[in-house]
Formats: C-alpha cells, sequence, structure tokens
C-alpha cells in the first residue's frame, strides 16, 4: 500500500533518528571505554547493537514497502551464505543496492558484521554514517593517492575480526546511469575493450588491493549481480519510505579466492573478465526476465518487525514522559522546540533521500572514438562521471 510521502516521513524519521541517537550513544560508550581494553570484545557488541539500527532499514524494505528481493544462487554458496568472510563485488545498479546487500546478509545471519568500502562523505550522515564509522567501514576520497594507504590500512585491520564478515566493494566506482554508461562506452570503443550495455567499466585497483591483502583470510568472493525485471518499478528510498512494492533479482556467484591469479595484472584483468560477465548475464535477465532456476527461498524473517515494534513501543513511552515532565505543549517555547525538532528530523530525511539518489541523465547513443583526441576527451569524461 503507498502512502504519501508528507504522511510517513517524518513519524518515520522521528522513529529511525531517535533510535539511531540511543545506537549512536552506546556505540561512543563502547568505543570508549571498551575497545582500548578488548579490540574484539569491541566489535562483538557493536555487532549486535549496530544490528538494531540496521534492522530498521530492512524493516523498511521487508514490511513496510514489501520489497521482493529473489537470490538466485547455487545449494552450496547458499549454505555457506553468513558462515565465512567474503568479499563481496555487486554492479551498483539502483539508489538501494547497499540496502540488498544488508538485507541479504540478515538472511544470513551477519549484518552486524557487514561492511563496505564508501565514499568518504558518507560517514558524515547524522545516525546512519556515524554508526558506519563505529562500525569499522572504510572511508575514501576516490583519490588513489589518498586513498591508497587508508585501503590497505583497514584491510589490515580486518584480520582479527572476530565474527564472519561481509566487506562490499562496488568496484566501478559510482552508481550506474545513462550518462556514465555512455562515457563507459566511449572509453572502451577507444582503448579497444569490450564494450559494455549494462554495467560499467572497473576499476580495479581497490580490488587488486583488496584481493593481495585478503587472500591469506577471506576464503571467497561473491559475485553479485543485481537486476530489476522489466515489470517492476525501479526501487529508490523514496519509494520505500512511501510504501512502494518493487522486486529485486541478485545473482550470486562465489569464486575460491585462492583460485585467483598471483600477480596485479592478472588480478585486475580477472575483474574486468567478471565484469563482462556481468554484462552477457544482464543481457540474458533482460531477454527473459529471470536469472535462471536456483532461486532460493529466503523468507521474510519477523526479527526486523519486532525491533522496529519495540523501538516504536519505547519511543512513544519516552516521549509521553519528557511531554509529561517538561510539558512542552503548555507554552509556546515548547511548541516552537517540538515544531522546530520536527522540521530538523524532516530535512535529515530528505537529506538521507537525496544523498541515496543516482545522477538523472537522459539516455545518449554512442559516439565511436577515432582519433586519439577523441581517447583522451573519453577517458576524461569517463573520470568525470565515475
Amino acid at each position: 500500500m503507498a502512502f504519501p510521502a508528507a504522511v510517513v516521513i517524518v513519524p518515520l524519521g522521528v522513529l529511525f533518528f531517535m533510535s539511531g541517537l540511543v545506537v549512536n550513544l552506546i556505540q561512543a560508550i563502547c568505543y570508549v571505554l571498551i575497545r582500548p581494553l578488548s579490540k574484539n570484545t569491541y566489535r562483538r557488541i557493536n555487532r549486535e547493537v549496530a544490528e538494531l539500527l540496521w534492522l530498521e532499514l530492512v524493516w523498511l524494505v521487508d514490511w513496510w514497502a514489501g520489497v521482493k528481493i529473489e537470490i538466485y544462487t547455487d545449494a552450496e554458496t547458499f549454505k555457506l551464505m553468513g558462515k565465512e568472510h567474503a568479499l563481496v563485488i555487486c554492479n551498483h545498479r539502483s539508489d538501494i543496492d547497499w540496502l540488498v546487500g544488508w538485507i541479504l546478509a540478515q538472511r544470513s545471519g551477519c549484518l552486524g558484521s557487514t561492511l563496505a568500502v564508501m565514499k568518504k562523505s558518507s560517514k558524515f550522515l547524522p545516525v546512519i554514517g556515524w554508526s558506519m564509522w563505529f562500525s569499522e567501514y572504510l572511508f575514501l576520497e576516490r583519490s588513489w593517492a589518498k586513498d591508497e594507504n587508508t585501503l590497505k590500512t583497514g584491510l589490515q585491520r580486518l584480520r582479527d575480526f572476530p565474527r564472519p564478515f561481509w566487506l562490499a566493494l562496488f568496484v566501478e566506482g559510482t552508481r550506474f546511469t545513462q550518462a556514465k554508461l555512455l562515457a563507459a562506452q566511449e572509453y572502451a570503443s577507444s582503448t579497444g575493450l569490450p564494450i559494455p550495455r549494462n554495467v560499467l567499466i572497473p576499476r580495479t585497483k581497490g580490488f587488486v588491493t583488496a584481493v593481495s591483502h585478503m587472500r591469506s583470510f577471506v576464503p571467497a568472493i561473491y559475485d553479485a549481480t543485481v537486476a530489476i525485471p522489466k515489470t517492476s518499478p525501479t526501487p529508490t528510498m523514496l519509494r520505500l519510505f512511501k510504501g512502494q512494492s518493487s522486486v529485486i533479482h541478485v545473482h550470486l556467484k562465489r569464486h575460491l579466492m585462492n583460485d585467483l591469479p598471483e600477480t596485479d595484472e592478472a588480478v585486475a584483468q580477472w575483474c574486468r573478465d567478471a565484469f563482462v560477465a556481468k554484462d552477457k548475464l544482464l543481457d540474458r535477465h533482460i531477454a527473459e526476465g529471470t536469472f535462471g532456476e536456483q532461486l532460493q527461498n529466503t523468507g521474510r524473517p519477523v526479527k526486523s518487525l519486532l525491533v522496529v515494534s519495540s523501538w516504536a513501543i519505547l519511543l512513544i513511552l519516552g516521549t509521553m514522559k519528557v511531554i509529561q515532565w517538561f510539558s512542552l505543549f503548555s507554552s509556546w517555547k515548547g511548541i516552537i522546540f517540538s515544531a522546530v525538532a520536527l522540521a530538523v528530523i524532516t530535512i535529515l530525511m530528505q537529506i538521507l533521500i537525496q544523498f541515496s539518489q543516482s545522477e538523472r541523465s537522459t539516455p545518449a547513443k554512442v559516439a565511436p572514438a577515432k582519433h586519439k583526441s577523441v581517447t583522451e576527451s573519453s577517458a576524461s569524461r569517463l573520470d568525470k562521471h565515475q
């Protein structure tokens, strides 16, 4: 059932940000008091605490919007999900790909220890960004000169992680749009690379670094491919808050880390080849509307529903007590304070929604590159769009 955005953003925003601030406070206390004594004890506690926040967004997908996520993978991979460390690579197709990953992690039992490589600005997002920082997400500036050491250091910290974790890496470096696809196609045409139709050209430096530093303690790479069926609208954060459903298909292929080649250049080529295969897989999905017959049943667990219900009850009781203690609605000052607080939460929710949105652009035809100057222009445009 769809709801007007204005009707739901404020109450859901109040629930999310108030409970999120409680989670952030607990994380901060644990970070100051427990982490200096035992890093792994802190990680175990933070895993449970962070999950109390992440489950609210899982609830938004599962129970509020009723988004249906179908996973296609073999039985062995499905059985191992959440029981081993894994590097997860994925095409970046929609505004909520990161949420799709959280849904799969929650189904696999490793939501609280799911990590990702994110752009640096993400950690400044109120509540959600702060919680990611406490949870050891890796934040990069999209400049290899600045990011190389940050990435290597962050990967090394994961060596003694006490629970199975997933580290998500979007190797395309940005979300898919038609404008970015055009730039990628022009670049591929000018350099002799396979011309992509459904994905962008992967940036391999981060992937190569991740493989070289994680090979000894991470047994597998999960190659995820996300697709939206033609019959389903593209999911966005705004659609989620409005309670509008979508269907998302995810194909998951497991590769043994030890099966990857040894040299950096060969690993980079493996990544490029994986995205060529991913492009063909998406062609087939467009034609057939499915990834095949290996559809696994992930269900819709009630844990997120119980967590959100508990947060809602605590928030309502707490709000009633605060109103009673401070007599908020008995004076103009109290009314103004309440109105300002709701306005701030509404603005923060709008920021979260806008932050998640891909850039919109009009599809354009590919112009083949024929001269060196065109090659240089294509490379420049590729960097600009990615």
